[in-house]
């Protein structure tokens, strides 16, 4: 996983907020060059062995409603660098159009399937071919739609040195993410005003620790608190 020169990071990454994170992460490059390698390695093997679990997926999904079988929002990962994200299509055509960008508990938009998908979080699978292609990584911040990193703080901005990740301590202790946005009047402003800033200070918290046996860790736990969650 390659880390560029500090000269040659976008000009809104070149700041003093960003500095000591930068500094960090530039002292473990071995660490990020294994992150990648694991990255490759793991994804590639999960997808040859989820394979036949994907092609029943993607029939249910194209019998259930009517739509492609990936949802392909654009994110935000490494640099400010926007992809399109892979993830199994849980919701009606056009629902980003048809209400917030988060989805809340009891979102009308979501279908029959994708309730199921959604409940043992299958949607996210699929994003291991963002894994493989680079554009994510295993353990990193989830990646946001790019209005939402508009409302980044300079310092939140760090998070964009790694590539947006499947999982991180934030996405395991706001598991129940949709819950608290279906309680709130405004749930786009509850997001950026009080959920976003509390996931960023485990977000960057993360970057000042990380480490590749730390990540391996992250996996493990993010497992443990997916089947607690459905127990």
């Amino acid at each position: 996983m390659r880390l560029l020169p500090w000269e040659k990071l976008p000009t809104d990454m070149q700041c003093e907020e960003i500095r000591p994170y930068y500094d960090v992460l530039k002292k473990k490059r071995f660490a990020l060059f294994w992150k990648r390698a694991f990255d490759i390695a793991a994804s590639f093997f999960l997808l040859l062995l989820l394979s036949p679990f994907f092609l029943i997926l993607t029939i249910a999904i194209k019998v259930d409603s009517k739509g492609p079988v990936f949802y392909r929002q654009v994110r935000v990962t490494q640099y400010g660098k926007t992809f399109r994200i892979h993830k199994f299509r849980s919701m009606y055509v056009d629902a980003d159009k048809r209400g917030t960008l988060v989805t809340v508990d009891g979102d009308s938009r979501v279908t029959k399937v994708g309730k199921f998908i959604r409940k043992f979080r299958l949607d996210e699978i699929s994003q291991l071919l963002d894994v493989l292609d680079g554009n994510m990584t295993f353990v990193g911040v989830r990646p946001e739609v790019p209005k939402y990193v508009e409302a980044y703080t300079p310092e939140m901005r760090a998070t964009l040195l790694l590539p947006a990740g499947v999982t991180s301590l934030a996405s395991i202790r706001y598991k129940d993410e949709a819950r608290l946005l279906s309680e709130a009047e405004n749930a786009d402003e509850q997001y950026i005003n009080v959920i976003l800033p509390e996931k960023m200070k485990y977000n960057l918290e993360g970057i000042k620790r990380f480490s590749f046996f730390g990540d391996i860790g992250l996996c493990i736990k993010t497992v443990f608190a997916v089947l607690k969650r459905e127990e």
